[in-house]
């Protein structure tokens, strides 16, 4: 079948504004704030053959997630035993899932006989035709296990909640009641989980409806010839993408400050090599798993791998089967990137996340202008859980907050982003007060806590939670409290990470990893590290460091000992004259190095 350009770009956008309307429709029927604010899910299309066609970019890292889950959780059930209205829940994480939070609910899409369409006004006829497989992906905030939000420092899959092969939620278009009450029996949140369930039942209704209607306009051949065009198209792209790339072979190694049961730091290995044939993400090296919860599934890790590679592309480049087959990992089995079961994997997106960083650092070798240096590289995640005296409701709440974003060539790293793949965006404390038994009592950016360099990392966010008349439960899932993220040539390290139980009246350290039981009255106070600045801090144009002084990000006297710039009184300019000599005296003592 010929092709027609235009044709083609008209299917192609239309497939992907159909997982943007399954997205719109999740998040605007969605009941927690995890999912309708925070935008803590991801919707995708995959053809009849369970290839990766189109998604919507709310969460990147979700990407690895849909490309192992969905083929496997279909073949699993088997296409043969799925009906037209039939939809399926699974969030097996070693059956091509994440953590047990993420819970996918897909569905078959057929081309139905009796489809009716003003351009088609006589339907197809005959039995309904596969088009492929709408899927919708969401963090639940709560899925049973040892701690509220189910997540903590867990030593099994089993002790993080709920775990659902793939199972029928939805039959023939009615909520097939018995597993849904299975499921709900185990969830604390029980209304906040039932009404995001029926979300992702309304998104994936609505990509089956535009699908059909896309197909009504196509005919099912042209609509199957036109997917596999894209994927050509994709392929060739991708293929000219890494053609550009500089060949060889790149290496970095990091760590996580501990795996959450010991002090022990996890060791982190990624050697990256770019040929002709793709990419090849080589994790060996990386430790054994641990009985802690910091394993990764080979899912998360292919989704660090894809969004490293992609971030390197052009912006236009669709992400589709044709861009997936140049992703080659080596991800050793039974190591903290490729966990086997019964491992936890709730904090998995912590290392993930870290080696997402580490990629980035490895390229820098060989693209030093298109990396930034070391960011935030972890997920920070945060939950509690409070049972209302009231109405007795169990009250779940989780969110993953920002952090400073690693300086770059040109430009500041942002401050206070969700980095990498990370994308979601932050609570607002009104709604969170709204909705939770819990005051945000300071929501703050931590100025100095930026990595010094020619151009500065993001500044920390601080965000305290006080409990002011209800006991509560709060988990701590995050890293970063040993050491702050790296700076790249010359660049300094951000300010570490701080977790504080009560921090304005006997203060305590937390662990980065923890499960908190709290008193009525008492207050965490979460706060994320600062990104790694680029470049010698004593290169910094003055005038960004008086403008950064004025905005109280960095202090005056930061100004002065680290980027070696005088700002005269009330921050009204710059004294030239001792900034030259304070920078002089810099680089007699070969002030800076990456760290």
């Amino acid at each position: 079948m010929k092709i027609d350009p235009i044709r083609f770009e008209v299917v192609r956008s239309a497939l992907v504004q159909v997982t943007e309307e399954m997205a719109a429709a999740l998040r605007k029927s969605a009941y927690s704030t995890n999912i309708k604010t925070r935008m803590d899910f991801s919707c995708a299309f995959f053809d009849r053959a369970v290839r990766p066609i189109a998604q919507s970019f709310a969460q990147p890292v979700h990407l690895g997630s849909f490309v192992e889950l969905l083929p496997r959780a279909v073949r699993t059930y088997g296409p043969e035993n799925m009906a037209p209205g039939d939809m399926f829940v699974t969030n097996d994480p070693y059956g091509g899932g994440s953590h047990l939070n993420d819970v996918t609910v897909f569905a078959p899409v057929y081309y139905p006989e009796q489809t009716q369409s003003p351009t088609r006004p006589r339907p197809p006829r005959g039995a309904p035709q596969l088009i492929g497989y709408v899927a919708a992906l969401a963090h639940h905030v709560d899925v049973g296990g040892g701690a509220p939000a189910s997540i903590g420092p867990f030593q099994e899959v089993f002790q993080e909640g709920i775990i659902i092969p793939p199972v029928k939620l939805v039959d023939r278009g009615e909520v097939f009641d018995d597993v849904f009450r299975l499921i709900l029996a185990q969830i604390r949140s029980k209304r906040i989980t039932t009404g995001d369930f029926r979300a992702q039942i309304a998104a994936n209704t609505a990509g089956i409806r535009r699908l059909q209607e896309l197909v009504d306009r196509t005919g099912l051949d042209e609509f199957h010839s036109y997917v596999d065009a894209l994927i050509d198209y994709t392929k060739r792209r991708t293929r000219a993408e890494i053609s550009r790339l500089p060949k060889g072979t790149y290496e970095a190694e990091g760590f996580l400050d501990n795996d959450g049961f010991t002090d022990r730091v996890v060791k982190l290995k990624v050697r990256i090599t770019i040929d002709r044939d793709g990419v090849l993400f080589d994790l060996t090296g990386c430790d054994p798993q641990r009985r802690a919860p910091v394993n990764s599934t080979y899912a998360m890790t292919f989704s660090a791998c894809a969004y490293a590679l992609r971030a390197l592309m052009d912006r236009d480049l669709p992400v589709n089967h044709g861009f997936y087959q140049f992703v080659r990992l080596n991800a050793p089995r039974g190591t903290v990137v490729n966990a086997v079961h019964p491992g936890a994997v709730v904090g998995g997106w912590e290392t993930q996340i870290r080696v997402n960083d580490l990629m980035f650092k490895a390229l820098s070798q060989a693209l030093p202008e298109a990396v930034p240096a070391g960011c935030k590289a972890m997920m920070a995640q945060a939950g509690f859980g409070v049972i209302d005296r009231v109405t007795g409701e169990y009250h779940c709440n989780y969110e993953a907050l920002a952090g400073g974003y690693g300086g770059r060539a040109r430009k500041d790293g942002p401050d206070a982003v969700q980095g990498h793949g990370q994308n979601t965006e932050n609570a607002p404390v009104e709604e969170t007060e709204g909705a939770y038994p819990v005051m945000i009592t300071r929501l703050e950016l931590i100025d100095d806590s930026d990595g010094a360099g020619r151009f500065r990392g993001g500044l920390g966010l601080r965000r305290d939670y006080h409990f002011p008349r209800d006991p509560a439960t709060f988990t701590i899932l995050s890293d970063r409290d040993r050491a702050g993220p790296w700076g790249l040539f010359g660049g300094t390290a951000g300010r570490k990470a701080f977790y504080v139980l009560n921090p304005d009246r006997e203060a305590r350290q937390l662990s980065s990893k923890c499960v908190v039981q709290l008193k009525a009255g008492d207050t965490v106070s979460f706060q994320t590290p600062g990104g790694g600045g680029y470049g010698p801090p004593g290169d910094r144009d003055p005038a960004l460091v008086l403008r950064d002084v004025r905005d109280r990000k960095v202090s005056v006297a930061r100004a002065r000992d680290i980027y070696r710039v005088a700002v005269l009184p009330g921050a009204s300019g710059v004294d030239a004259g001792a900034t030259a000599r304070l920078r002089a005296r810099g680089r007699s003592s070969n002030e800076g190095g990456e760290e």
